[in-house]
């Protein structure tokens, strides 16, 4: 088992096994992360890796699984953004079952 040199951010420099570190890539644009729990602080530590490392631990046998971006990243977006005044409308909103009704009905009739 191999074994592998990382840094907390609390506890300076460790050594983990292979098992200890996780890896996790994107599978839309190969951006990875490992991850570890400090054997000192017991603290989860998350790092970016380059590609060139994140090759290297998988070839360890460090255990890795792989995700996507959201598909919302790519929908189109029309109007302006919601900003506070509007989240405190809609808070209001919810709490008036007369308003929300008539939103409802508004939005679905029309």
């Amino acid at each position: 088992m191999a074994t592998i040199r990382a840094s907390c951010s609390d506890c300076g420099d460790v050594e983990l096994t292979t098992q200890d570190v996780h890896v996790r890539i994107c599978d839309d644009n190969n951006q990875g992360t490992y991850s570890f729990r400090c054997p000192h602080c017991r603290m989860t530590v998350v790092k970016p890796a380059e590609t060139r490392t994140i090759d290297l631990l998988v070839a360890s046998g460090v255990s890795f699984t792989t995700w996507r971006l959201p598909a919302e990243l790519n929908e189109r977006h029309d109007g302006e953004p919601i900003n506070h005044d509007d989240l405190l409308d809609f808070h209001h909103l919810m709490h008036d079952d007369s308003k929300l009704s008539a939103a409802l009905a508004e939005f679905t009739n029309g």
